[in-house]
């Protein structure tokens, strides 16, 4: 019923927040007269936070029209490689002929994206930067409310066969990036098929701030998962689609729970950026009012995971460590990281990151001994939160480019 709640909520609060909306532009347009009254702009802040903090988040647009290289601007199309019922593989294609992109000589990049409830589209900061360098594909997820039931379940297992049909689709001279929860699943598809001797292996593969080992420097997120018992997150957070999606019927972990998690992990943080927000709109500080808009659209914005798939990741990866302890098996046979003896590794972590605590990624290196050492490197982002290896500043300026070199030096 919480789902059903949920949604006669937000048909409630929708009409409410189409007024605060209007309230807030009739408050602040030049050429309305209400602009010009006593304390309009207060009006006009206090109206808008109000529809920001009620509003409904859609997913938002990768919005990457172009990159720059060697000093041209070269133009960016999305292209749909293929589409599964729970992904869409995309390739952010560089506007140039056949023949002058084979000039470039890119190497081509696989990024996989978490599904860990926001969308593709937080990686927007991670694509824009490796563009420069790389032909980028990207594993766009599906909210599953939006998939009907009649395409069946998605467990963890599926993520990993995702994973290995789209690696031989872009072999060979393929390089992989997962971010976060997707190191897991990915360090799992290159292991079965280097056990399987598969010829379509990746060059390198670079996992950044994941939990291959969750034992290492818990945190709040692994001590959740370790706290409650598995029947906790069965019987607790996971509701049926209602009726107005497409996905109706299917058990989901709805994204609403996931971004009140998302909340409760930092409110303080969130009230004070909040309050900021309507400090500036107040003074009329129109940058760090917009780079506010800017990040909460996405960081509000989430998707509803498969039941299957999320219940498998809390058991298979944060309760019993299968990956670690070498217990896991996908399709009856064992993930042997022993086995990649040919893939390059690049672990990425960030100093302060409070998601996959220190040494969590690294552990990807104690797993993979059939690498030889010259093919293994391992860095730490000083002063680095989780969202920060990925996206910002530090990740343009500095582990960006690392992960060029390193690319580079193993393709």
């Amino acid at each position: 019923m919480l789902y059903q709640l949920h949604e006669m909520q937000r048909s409630f609060l929708t009409p409410l927040m189409q007024w605060a909306d209007a309230s807030s532009k009739l408050f602040s347009n030049p050429v309305s007269p209400f602009a010009h009254t006593p304390f309009a702009q207060r009006i006009a802040a206090g109206y808008e936070l109000m529809y920001r903090l009620g509003k409904d988040y859609e997913k938002p647009a990768f919005d990457i029209t172009s990159t720059v290289i060697d000093g041209e601007t070269v133009g960016i199309m999305e292209h749909v490689v293929q589409v599964r019922p729970f992904c869409r593989l995309l390739h952010f294609k560089k506007d140039l002929s056949d023949k002058a992109t084979e000039k470039l000589g890119q190497p081509k990049v696989l990024l996989v994206a978490p599904l860990s409830g926001h969308h593709a589209t937080l990686l927007r900061d991670t694509v824009r930067g490796l563009l420069t360098g790389h032909d980028v594909y990207i594993t766009d997820w599906t909210d599953a409310r939006m998939v009907p039931t009649t395409e069946g379940a998605f467990h963890l297992d599926d993520y990993i066969y995702y994973v290995q049909d789209f690696i031989r689709l872009l072999a060979p001279d393929l390089h992989v990036i997962s971010v976060c929860q997707p190191t897991v699943p990915v360090l799992a598809a290159i292991s079965l098929m280097a056990t399987a001797k598969d010829p379509k292996l990746p060059k390198t593969m670079t996992m950044m701030g994941g939990p291959i080992d969750p034992r290492k420097s818990p945190t709040a997120v692994n001590d959740l998962a370790i706290e409650k018992p598995f029947s906790w997150f069965e019987n607790t957070v996971i509701y049926a689609v209602p009726a107005n999606y497409p996905g109706f019927g299917r058990k989901v972990y709805p994204g609403f729970l996931q971004h009140a998690g998302f909340i409760a992990m930092n409110p303080g943080r969130h009230a004070q950026s909040h309050r900021e927000f309507y400090n500036h709109l107040v003074a009329g500080d129109d940058e760090p009012a917009e780079s506010h808009r800017q990040f909460y659209n996405e960081y509000n914005a989430v998707l509803d995971m498969p039941a299957e798939y999320y219940l498998d990741t809390i058991k298979t990866v944060f309760q019993e460590h299968r990956l670690p302890k070498g217990t896991w098996t996908v399709g009856g046979k064992l993930v042997r990281p022993q086995d990649i003896t040919t893939v390059a590794l690049f672990t990425v972590e960030g100093e302060l990151d409070d998601i996959s605590g220190a040494g969590q990624t690294q552990a990807a290196h104690d797993l993979c001994t059939g690498i030889p050492a010259e093919m293994q490197q391992d860095f730490v982002a000083p002063k680095c939160g989780h969202y920060g290896i990925f996206s910002g500043r530090r990740w343009r300026e500095v582990i960006c480019p690392k992960i060029g070199e390193f690319i580079r030096k193993h393709g």
